[in-house]
């Protein structure tokens, strides 16, 4: 923690920091004095020099020290020791998309890791979080549809309200022209120039109470682009299944989507309609819708800096007075 904030330091005026070389000159100069004003002479015996070293004399360097020491913060806090802190902002004008995602319980099979429902909802929160300047609705359905978000400019909440979906809670079915249509009620009141709805189901239209076909003239008059996914392997796929005992089993379960009828819906409202058929797949299917669903974004970047020079004009200042204090008091009988 402690290297990542020194690494975040910048300097305002590093050029300033050349002035530190003056630092090791002064250092040389204080050594070079020294050994000039060392006498050397010959005597007999050193007996009469023992005890005459005292702690003053081995510590009168140290007002040295204290100098180059307070030299050294001195220079670096004029150098101006900062700390930024970057904010990004991303302006610019976004698309209203609506993800109308089937929560019925066929949704639980394990074509997918770990089943097609929370494979479907980990790559719509990517999706979301990828699209900073566009708002965000979230419907499901199963037999019936439910409105789970409404549309708003708050991803953590679209996110949070994406990974809290469970099915169960509804009829069992696959109500495609409810879930289309509950949709496409969110969105024909928004401002937005650019509106869409990205509808995933596994299945074949089974319930509701207003027809697929009905649903997609809606959008088509309203001006509503859809995506149309639809998810599941080919074949057969592992399935659980409740018993009427309340016990869960895995069934076999025939892979069944109407095709036809997503095409359909996408092409008459000038969407696409996509296939996924495993987990890569579905995410190639939501970088494709992201690729042709291009927003303009313009990151706005503003920075704030915060002083971090104190510390060093505060230790600058204890070192020079510490030196006054010490050449004349304890040292001032030393050069």
């Amino acid at each position: 923690m402690l290297k990542s904030f020194y690494d975040s330091i910048e300097f305002a005026y590093p050029q300033l920091l050349f002035l530190l070389l003056i630092v090791p000159i002064l250092g040389g100069w204080y050594i070079s004095r020294l050994n000039r004003q060392i006498a050397s002479m010959k005597v007999s015996s050193m007996k009469s020099f023992h005890n005459t070293a005292s702690w003053k004399r081995t510590f009168r360097h140290i007002t040295m020290l204290l100098r180059l020491i307070a030299i050294s913060a001195i220079i670096i806090a004029m150098a101006r020791p900062q700390v930024h802190n970057d904010q990004k902002k991303a302006e610019g004008e976004g698309i209203d998309i609506v993800l109308c995602i089937d929560v019925s319980g066929s949704m639980l099979a394990q074509d997918f890791s770990p089943n097609r429902l929370e494979a479907a909802k980990q790559v719509a929160a990517e999706f979301v979080q990828s699209r900073p300047t566009d708002r965000f609705g979230l419907v499901i359905f199963a037999g019936e549809s439910f409105t789970q978000c409404p549309i708003t400019s708050d991803h953590d909440v679209v996110v949070t309200q994406i990974y809290s979906i469970r099915g169960g809670f509804m009829v069992d079915g696959t109500a495609i022209g409810s879930g289309l249509a509950s949709s496409l009620d969110r969105l024909k009141t928004s401002p937005s120039k650019s509106k869409v709805v990205i509808l995933l189901t596994d299945g074949e239209n089974n319930g509701g109470l207003i027809d697929p076909k009905t649903a997609k003239e809606m959008a088509r008059s309203l001006g509503i682009k859809v995506y149309t996914i639809g998810i599941g392997s080919e074949g057969f796929a592992p399935t659980p299944v409740k018993t009427p005992g309340g016990s869960i089993i895995m069934q076999r379960e025939k892979v069944n989507i109407d095709e036809k009828l997503l095409g359909e819906i996408a092409s008459a409202t000038g969407g696409r309609y996509f296939r996924a058929r495993g987990n890569e797949g579905l995410k190639v299917v939501y970088d494709e819708i992201d690729e042709l669903e291009k927003t303009k974004v313009e990151i706005v970047t503003s920075r704030k800096s915060k002083e971090k020079f104190y510390p060093f004009a505060f230790t600058a200042l204890v070192c020079l007075l510490l030196e006054v204090a010490f050449r004349f008091t304890v040292f001032r009988k030393f050069p």
